[in-house]
């Protein structure tokens, strides 16, 4: 019997319905349909780049699993995007991608000159006692800079994570220190960073790793009186990758290690990152020593996103999604969420799932509904009432009481707190 696109896929929806809940298959699957079979290339039709990419970060090995089992292991799935305009008397386009559109970074192998002979380790995270070891680099690589949009309030850092990325351990920027509030962009730059020198230097060894990480790691060479083996392992790294630095705070034995790790990296023309929540200045419990080193290069700061830069984030993510919207919606949602760009693109994925899922154009009242629920709990006004109401209640107290003129000591607490 000759296969079929539409035979291959019904088969292969067989074997996901049985593997995921019946409200995501419902959500996920049947929008979905087959469109061609060549050779062992499947390809299916999604209705947007969003469902194409949440696909892609939920589904895809669940997909390859199911398709292997209906074309050989040499199965191939591509998507064929078909973008509805609702807006003007645009026709529908289509927009061919492969499936993991970017192949994660490959593994770096390095000389480890340890004694003790072990099979070959791909995972950083183990303290290795091997003489030849793949490190993996952890980085993201749909964190680039392509996608982290330049602005007044992000241009110092970008620009410096650029200049380190085309000669990492050759500017003064060593370390490089990433600092501002949550979701801001600290993370996705210090991918980029990492990204931007694999891409450029492929013979480097990069490796990106949280703080909490870092220690846990650390905790565990303790453990296994292996802490010389986790030192110089991190020696080995070319460019080292600290994400949220502050995790160290009163933390000593991690900060003593990290302490020795990063001046040999330094002497030795390697590149450290950091990124942190917080300036050199505020972080507490951190060793004077350690500070002092964090000070050596460039601190720069990522403050929230200015309304131009709003805009273009939202236009990026229309644009990535194959999205349109009317500018006002860009803009109300734009005037309206000024916080983060992590707010910023939660609420405009959140309007463009609504009107993909429900069929539904987006308008203003749609904008406004989504977004009320971003901002709602910033723009309460904080009246006197609301003040004493919060006050009484913490406080066991009824209004009057708080009011009143009596002395006893945990209602003049109270009223002092409440005033």
């Amino acid at each position: 019997m000759n296969k079929t696109a539409q035979s291959v896929w019904e088969n292969c929806l067989l074997f996901i319905k049985d593997n995921i809940q019946d409200q995501a298959y419902k959500t996920w699957f049947e929008p979905i349909k087959s469109v061609e079979l060549t050779d062992n290339a499947l390809y299916i039709q999604v209705p947007s780049k969003f469902f194409y990419e949440w696909l892609e970060e939920h589904y895809v090995k669940l997909l390859k699993v199911a398709l292997t089992k209906e074309l050989g292991k040499n199965a191939k799935l591509l998507y064929k995007i078909k973008m509805e305009n609702t807006y003007g008397n645009k026709q529908p386009f289509t927009e061919q991608l492969p499936s993991a559109h970017r192949s994660p970074m490959k593994a770096q192998e390095v000389d480890a000159p340890f004694k003790n002979l072990s099979p070959e380790l791909k995972n950083p995270f183990v303290i290795p006692g091997i003489r030849n070891l793949k490190i993996e680099s952890q980085l993201n690589p749909n964190y680039s800079f392509d996608n982290f949009l330049e602005g007044d309030s992000n241009r110092l850092a970008r620009s410096a994570g650029m200049a380190v990325a085309n000669k990492p351990g050759g500017t003064s920027f060593n370390p490089l220190l990433i600092f501002g509030g949550v979701g801001l962009g600290k993370t996705h730059l210090a991918h980029a960073i990492g990204v931007e020198i694999k891409d450029k230097y492929p013979e480097k060894t990069v490796l990106y790793i949280s703080a909490e990480v870092f220690t846990q790691q650390y905790i565990d060479s303790v453990k296994k009186n292996s802490r010389n083996d986790f030192i110089h392992f991190y020696q080995l790294i070319d460019v080292l990758i600290i994400d949220d630095v502050q995790f160290l705070s009163g933390k000593s034995g991690t900060q003593d290690v990290f302490f020795h790790i990063f001046n040999y990296l330094h002497q030795n023309g390697k590149q450290v990152i950091l990124t942190s929540d917080k300036a050199p200045v505020d972080m507490q419990d951190i060793e004077q020593r350690l500070l002092s080193r964090f000070k050596w290069g460039l601190s720069a700061e990522l403050h929230q996103p200015d309304y131009e830069t709003r805009i273009s984030i939202l236009k990026n993510i229309l644009y990535r999604d194959g999205v349109e919207m009317p500018e006002e919606i860009i803009e109300y949602v734009a005037r309206n969420i000024k916080s983060n760009v992590r707010e910023l693109e939660g609420a405009i994925i959140s309007l463009i799932a609504q009107s993909s899922f429900n069929k539904k154009e987006v308008t203003i009242e749609l904008a406004k509904h989504v977004v009320e629920k971003f901002v709602k709990n910033i723009k309460r006004e904080i009246s006197i009432d609301y003040i004493q109401k919060v006050v009484s209640d913490y406080f066991q107290l009824d209004i009057d009481t708080l009011q009143s003129k009596t002395r006893k000591r945990h209602v003049v607490q109270a009223r002092q707190l409440a005033m």
